[in-house]
């Protein structure tokens, strides 16, 4: 089926970035897999080809381009190298910190940081999850408090924090009010914290997937932050951090369909060339059956997810729809890449072979951003809230 999907400017963006991904990428992400880290050279070659903040506005550095579809293409030409841990680092900088920036940024924000975000000279992480507090981001304890000469001093620690040791700067979710307990709608704010004095990196955590791209805690000591590194207004961070769902979501969703699409073309490729009982693996009546079933699978998600990206593109897509086809693309990835790895036989179970890393890098998609039962839960509360005054599901409010 035709995927009438992308422009011809998209088109032309792919160029750029399957020549980056050729160069830049595709010959050294094994290694920077097996160091666990990203180099900062890469983030500055990125920027000079205007791949990473590509929102940014052209009068701050950036290209401007806030068509979510830009993002997509950059998405699938890294994962046709396997480069899913570059994506994620991608995302977490372009798709959770920039957006907050833009929205709710002074001018004088803007100014100081975007074309630093927009070169790849400011690599930046989000600093919402704690070790008690991850989807329910009212259990918080971090906390920030005015130090009399119009600032803040924060302290606290924060886990699970991607781009924890390569970044430069973190957008944190802390209390703001002075209160204890699980907090209220107006308790929390969000700051964007560089590093310096007090703002210590933890060890880097060893994760089953996505290597490369470095995670860890943060640990906050007294650190002072100017008054001017306040993002938006004081006490809206959980509803800043409600507005940035749909597309912190359709990021994880757009980076499902990307897996699955990558997955399934590979193992297309394998059993083609793999030879059992004197045939290739692709004739075995129930090879084509699996392949059968997925091939649809991912047109389906494809389908789904490119609907959901032209929505958010016109600025429609809400927290419930997020949640719904990020929950719908993340299972499938989960799922298909599981089933494709079994095509591959034993050679599916080795690291070298592309579909393992993939298979590794599903399975956080369904617990990134929310997991598949906080998804879920979401999904079910907008049900029956629009059951309340007859109006037709998916504008829920998000719960956070």
């Amino acid at each position: 089926m035709k995927r009438a999907f992308f422009t011809e400017d998209q088109e032309l963006f792919r160029e750029v970035a399957a020549e980056f991904v050729r160069r830049e990428v595709a010959p050294h992400y094994r290694r920077w897999d097996e160091d666990h880290l990203i180099p900062r050279s890469v983030w500055t070659a990125a920027g000079e080809q205007g791949l990473v903040g590509l929102a940014v506005p052209e009068e701050h550095g950036g290209a401007g381009l806030d068509d979510y579809r830009f993002r997509v293409v950059l998405d699938e030409e890294l994962a046709k190298a396997g480069a899913l841990g570059l994506a994620l680092a991608f995302h977490l900088h372009d798709d959770l910190v920039l957006p907050a920036l833009l929205t709710h940024g002074t001018e004088e924000q803007k100014a100081r940081w975007l074309p630093a975000m927009a070169s790849g000279e400011l690599v930046t992480s989000c600093a919402w999850t704690e070790p008690g507090a991850g989807s329910d981001l009212r259990g918080v304890r971090t906390r920030a408090v005015p130090d009399g000469d119009g600032g803040w001093r924060l302290s606290g620690q924060k886990t699970f924090i991607g781009n924890g040791i390569s970044g430069d700067a973190a957008l944190v979710f802390a209390r703001t009010d002075g209160s204890t307990g699980r907090g209220g709608e107006d308790s929390f704010s969000l700051f964007l914290v560089e590093k310096g004095e007090g703002y210590t990196t933890g060890k880097q955590l060893d994760k089953m997937g996505l290597r490369a791209s470095d995670t860890a805690e943060l640990f906050f000591d007294d650190v002072a932050v100017p008054a001017s590194n306040l993002i938006g207004e004081l006490g809206a961070g959980l509803r800043y951090v409600r507005e940035g769902v749909p597309q912190a979501r359709l990021a994880i969703a757009a980076a499902a369909a990307v897996v699955v699409r990558q997955s399934y073309e590979e193992t297309v490729t394998y059993t083609a060339d793999r030879s059992v009982f004197d045939g290739r693996v692709l004739d075995l009546p129930t090879t084509r059956f699996t392949l059968a079933d997925l091939l649809t699978e991912v047109e389906v998600t494809e389908g789904y997810v490119d609907r959901a990206v032209l929505a958010f593109n016109d600025g429609t897509l809400s927290p419930a729809e997020a949640a719904r086809v990020k929950l719908w693309a993340s299972e499938r990835a989960t799922s298909i890449t599981d089933r494709c790895l079994q095509l591959h036989g034993g050679y599916g179970y080795i690291l070298e072979y592309p579909i393992a890393q993939a298979f590794l890098a599903a399975r956080l998609l369904t617990i990134f951003g929310g997991t598949s039962e906080i998804m879920k839960r979401t999904i079910g509360r907008d049900i029956a809230g629009s059951r309340v005054d007859g109006s037709r599901a998916g504008t829920g409010k998000e719960d956070a």
